[in-house]
């Protein structure tokens, strides 16, 4: 008795943090939780608890197999939108979530890789000078690291 009591608590505070998971827009993580919240309320109500205890005929035992399916089949659709997501290349996502944040440059880097080939573009009126021009920046960028 007390252990029915106990699994149905688990699986009651299971399915709450799932809502709340789920109320905070993490979809997928909310139905991992649901998942494992049935588990023990499906154990439970299959009798597995009560080992076999008029396991055939009883219709609460069915009912439990019924939530333990649901349960199973809420992981296979986790693991496979799981599968698909992580099957999108990573710069995709990267540059998916950084987009709304512009031009972001890590802290300790100098000049944003971006901005070398509007440079190039800006001078435009140097003639036979430009090749050499862009010679130097190699040489500065060679001697700013030491090579």
């Amino acid at each position: 008795m007390i252990a029915e009591t106990v699994c149905s608590a688990v699986s009651a505070a299971g399915l709450g943090i799932a809502a709340v998971t789920a109320y905070r827009r993490r979809f997928l993580a909310a139905v991992r939780v649901a998942a494992y919240a049935l588990v023990p309320l499906g154990l439970v109500l299959t009798g597995a608890v009560k080992w076999l205890s008029g396991l055939a005929v009883s219709p609460t035992a069915w009912v439990g197999f019924a939530l333990l399916g649901v349960s199973w089949l809420l992981f296979m659709i986790i693991r496979t939108v799981e599968r698909r997501r992580a099957g999108t290349p990573r710069e995709e996502r990267g540059a998916a979530g950084a987009a709304p944040r512009g031009g972001a440059v890590a802290p300790a880097a100098s000049k944003p890789a971006v901005g070398g080939a509007s440079r190039a573009v800006a001078r435009p009126g140097s003639g036979s000078s430009r090749g050499e021009d862009d010679f130097s920046d190699i040489e500065a960028i060679l001697k700013k690291h030491g090579i």
